[in-house]
């Protein structure tokens, strides 16, 4: 057995083949549960002329689909790689004009990461 060979062994068996029903449903509660946290925030504590609504939505739908994602990558080492280039090639076109939004949007993306890593307490901390 060559190196290669053992590299290749040991980096398929990080990742299990299927994702377990019970773990995603219970991904996207908590994601959605954080992403309603992040929405009462936002709403809370926003400041300045105009409420954006739809950005406020988009905070809980972004930390949704940040999970979803992780979940699907982390299951099979080739589609997280094809998932990397395809998602390296989208970028907002938005121009983000407070500087607390995107903090808000970092905030979403975090959250969303942490919570498919399973640190379900680091994101209801954050």
């Amino acid at each position: 057995m060559t190196f290669q060979d053992l590299f290749k062994k040991s980096a398929l068996e990080l990742f299990p083949d299927q994702i377990e029903p019970l773990t995603l449903i219970l991904t996207l509660v908590i994601a959605f549960l954080v992403g309603m946290g992040i929405f009462a925030v936002y709403r809370r504590c926003f400041i300045g002329v105009v409420y954006d609504h739809a950005l406020n939505l988009s905070l809980v739908i972004m930390t949704l689909l940040v999970a979803v994602i992780i979940v699907t990558i982390s299951t099979n080492i080739t589609l997280s790689l094809g998932m990397v280039g395809a998602l390296s090639i989208v970028r907002y076109r938005t121009a983000v004009k407070n500087p607390l939004d995107l903090m808000f949007l970092f905030w979403a993306i975090t959250s969303g990461i942490a919570i498919d890593a399973q640190y379900y307490y680091i994101a209801f901390v954050a």
